[in-house]
């Protein structure tokens, strides 16, 4: 559903049903050629190396595909910083100085930030910082721009709009106060940002238009709104984001996520591993920028959570290694797998 390439080029063949009887399939007349059926349809091999041709400009689809924010940001003018002030993220300030944390034997230092559950600050941190870059490194000649995103004509408030609207870029923390009263109000989720950067730039894609200054609330508020019903059991409903937003009404939430919805045909799939890669280049955007994740010692209850997963992971593969050990090993595969407890102090 929502693919950026079907199956097949022309319109596929439809089905008669019967009332007695399933679906009756088409079949094609085998006498008959390409150019006298009127049916141009290409063979599977025209079309093995669609996705890979595609890739580039597909980054919210593809696994492979470089993501927009992060190369925007790469992009970026930023002033010369020396080697201690881009590892300014591994220091903590302790009474006006750094000092860096280091594991040790007896020590780890890890984040409260994994790909399965990220952190939800830092999370909101970085989505923020992305669409920052997005907003200002746009393309000079600008994109299509929509109605429907447009601050001017679909006002989020009731204070009037200034002329200027759409000239000045805004700051990375209006950026960050938007977001995350959005999140906090509507109590969503760090997996839920990571998918709507994941759709505001499937959006940007598809639809070919740049976000800026004069549409990017709405286009965040929109994507926010598709991500927190896909991905949450329990989705907000477009009447609560009425409450959150005082002066929206709800026909504009509905107007909004329909448009939404079309501009993205439909396409609301995230699978695993295009969600990893956008979970590990926001990191590496953090990192970049100095956005420094908390670093806590490895506690004994947070090691014993984290062996019990790991019991769990192991006792799911136990079947394939016992499967690979029942073949024939050279001499090289003779040494066994052996599992080295650790102990923690």
């Amino acid at each position: 559903m929502g693919s950026t390439t079907s199956c097949c080029v022309s319109a596929s063949p439809k089905l008669r049903r019967n009332a007695h009887s399933r679906l009756e399939s088409y079949h094609q007349e085998s006498e008959l050629s390409r150019e006298e059926t009127g049916c141009n349809l290409q063979h599977i091999s025209d079309r093995e190396n669609v996705d890979e041709l595609n890739m580039e400009y597909n980054p919210s689809d593809h696994p492979r595909a470089s993501t927009i924010f992060l190369s925007k940001s790469q992009n970026d003018e930023v002033p010369y910083r020396n080697v201690q002030e881009k590892r300014k993220s591994l220091f903590i300030n302790n009474h006006g100085t750094f000092r860096r944390k280091y594991s040790s034997c007896s020590t780890i230092f890890l984040d409260d930030n994994t790909v399965s559950q990220p952190n939800l600050k830092y999370t909101i941190k970085c989505v923020a910082l992305a669409i920052y870059y997005h907003i200002k490194n746009r393309d000079s000649d600008g994109g299509m721009l929509l109605d429907i995103f447009d601050e001017k004509l679909h006002p989020l408030s009731k204070s009037e709009v200034p002329l200027d609207y759409d000239q000045h870029d805004p700051e990375q923390k209006q950026i960050y106060r938007f977001v995350r009263t959005l999140f906090s109000a509507a109590q969503l989720t760090a997996e839920c940002a990571i998918v709507t950067l994941v759709y505001l730039e499937r959006l940007l894609t598809y639809a070919e238009i740049d976000i800026c200054p004069g549409n990017w609330k709405r286009i965040v508020l929109g994507a926010i709104l598709l991500a927190s019903k896909v991905w949450d059991d329990q989705a907000v409903w477009n009447v609560d984001y009425c409450q959150i937003l005082k002066d929206i009404t709800v026909e504009d939430m509905n107007e909004l996520e329909r448009q939404f919805l079309e501009l993205l045909q439909f396409n609301i799939n995230v699978p695993s591993s295009v969600y990893a890669k956008y979970y590990f280049d926001l990191r590496s955007l953090s990192e970049s920028n100095n956005l420094s994740f908390p670093l806590e010692p490895l506690s004994r209850e947070k090691a014993q959570k984290l062996e019990a997963i790991s019991r769990l992971c192991d006792d799911k593969y136990k079947d394939v290694r016992r499967a690979a050990r029942k073949r024939s090993a050279s001499m090289d595969n003779l040494c066994g797998i052996r599992w080295v407890p650790a102990i923690l102090s």
